[in-house]
């Protein structure tokens, strides 16, 4: 024997699982399921999202009948901080969370141009790489001092230029750029960070980690290029010797050759000598000869 029950549907359930799937600069998809399984109906359920920078909200009202709900948040700003309630249109119980859009990008080409009492920083306008930045936010300037270990805050500006002065001999400094922060500083982009030490001992040691790697690269590879080139010549001029040794040890062999033989004939060490050497040899005087003296 068997019953088959079937429970009633409690529309007083909050929506279950609400998660964040993805999330970008100025938009947010989330995720939930329905208070219950398979639903018979279309569910309306309302979307709340605060803005905690801006202390505002704004409702967003979703129909949907699938057990899974997938839902984009749109016209969110960079940087931004949020609160996400959802929960059924007649306003039980609700499922939260929090959600952070990604910061604004740090500017490119970061640099440093020393002048004789000050150093100007350099960089690459964000607007050619933000469509959501608008030169007219700006920009601020933070600096670090790693043997005072303080923190400063330089100013901002609407250039792509900020000029540094009163900079101490013998400190170590790092420079950051990024887009100005906004309402309190709780809207900020990502920093741009430049490393300037060795002030004052004639060299321009501002460098970047990527821009030290591409000055290590710079001095690797056309080592290395001199090296294979080297290694190219080297074997070039042992070629050309064995070839050259092959050729005359072929030419002493070709003038030595006996065609009646058929081979090289070569002298040995007792052949050589002076043409006289086929006149006989004296072996001694003769008594009955007369010794002459002059």
């Amino acid at each position: 024997d068997y019953v088959v029950v079937k429970m009633i549907p409690d529309n007083r359930l909050p929506p279950r699982h609400l998660h964040s799937v993805r999330t970008g600069k100025t938009f947010a998809v989330i995720k939930w399921e329905s208070p219950y399984d398979s639903p018979d109906q279309d569910m309306l359920y309302a979307v709340a999202v605060k803005d905690l920078v801006r202390k505002t909200d704004k409702i967003y009202k979703v129909k949907s009948r699938n057990s899974t709900v997938e839902y984009t948040i749109k016209k969110l700003e960079p940087g931004g901080k949020y609160h996400v309630i959802v929960q059924l249109g007649n306003m039980s119980k609700e499922s939260s969370m929090k959600i952070n859009t990604v910061p604004l990008s740090a500017p490119d080409a970061l640099k440093i141009i020393t002048e004789n009492d000050h150093i100007l920083l350099f960089w690459k306008s964000l607007a050619l790489k933000e469509s959501n930045f608008n030169e007219s936010r700006g920009y601020e300037i933070h600096m670090f001092d790693s043997l005072m270990n303080i923190t400063a805050y330089l100013g901002n500006t609407t250039e792509n230029f900020f000029k540094v002065s009163n900079l101490k001999i013998g400190h170590n400094y790092s420079f950051s750029v990024q887009a100005r922060c906004l309402y309190g500083g709780q809207m900020c982009g990502e920093p741009a960070t430049l490393l300037y030490d060795e002030l004052g001992t004639g060299k321009d040691s501002s460098a970047t980690k990527s821009g030290r790697a591409t000055d290590v690269a710079a001095i690797v590879v056309p080592v290395l290029f001199l090296l294979l080139v080297t290694l190219g010549i080297g074997f070039v001029v042992l070629y050309m010797r064995h070839r050259r040794l092959q050729n005359s040890f072929t030419a002493f062999a070709n003038s030595h050759y006996s065609s009646r033989l058929g081979s090289a004939i070569f002298s040995s060490g007792d052949d050589l000598g002076d043409e006289d050497d086929e006149a006989p040899m004296i072996t001694g005087f003769s008594d009955d000869v007369p010794m002459v003296i002059a």
